[in-house]
């Protein structure tokens, strides 16, 4: 396949996904169809299956690509300058706000990530060890700088994002919006306390 071959390629499929991405906020998940984005699209919907082999794989990309801003936000965050408990504190809070943002604030999306969730999709499996690897980066970083005591670093890094699941899970967001329970900054406070040097917690 030549170049332009595989840049119009590369080009439709990113179109698909974004025709898909918006008939999911505005029709919801469950009613979207393949007919549905290849009519906006002016294809059939013969051609939309020659780049995307099921309606799944178009749910996937598009939870790929919302999920993969996410990660890229924190690699941004991560990989700045400034003491590195500030960096994993921002970190936590953009994760929550983006998630809280676009599957909370968005009923229509928080549909499609809740049966994605249930599905236990790859793509959300993925999310979770890029990120999970994402806190880890920032926990080695602090480790080796003596700002922070953390002889496993993975181990560290799991038990962070487990520590903020009510924080990252769309579904647990919303379930405990209105619950009662630390605040985001509380539930990082104590993180970092675990995370401190022996004797500065």
């Amino acid at each position: 396949m030549t170049l332009v071959a595989d840049h119009i390629e590369a080009d439709t499929r990113e179109r698909i996904l974004v025709v898909a991405e918006r008939l999911f906020r505005e029709i919801g998940y469950k009613k979207t169809n393949v007919a549905d984005i290849a009519k906006v699209l002016r294809m059939s919907p013969a051609n939309v299956y020659r780049f995307f082999d099921s309606k799944k794989a178009i749910h996937e990309g598009v939870a790929r690509h919302l999920m993969g801003e996410v990660e890229d936000a924190a690699q941004g965050i991560a990989a700045g300058q400034g003491p590195v408990a500030q960096r994993l504190r921002q970190l936590f809070t953009a994760i929550h706000r983006m998630n809280s943002e676009r599957y909370v604030g968005d009923s229509k999306l928080h549909e499609m990530v809740a049966i994605a969730m249930e599905e236990d999709w790859d793509v959300c499996v993925a999310h979770m060890e890029r990120i999970t690897g994402t806190i880890a980066e920032v926990i080695a970083e602090g480790a080796a700088k003596g700002e922070f005591h953390a002889p496993d670093v993975a181990l560290a890094s799991m038990c962070a994002c487990t520590a903020m699941m009510r924080f990252f899970h769309p579904q647990m967001i919303a379930q405990c919006a209105t619950k009662p329970g630390p605040t985001l900054d509380e539930m990082t406070d104590f993180v970092l306390a675990g995370l401190a040097p022996r004797g500065k917690s």
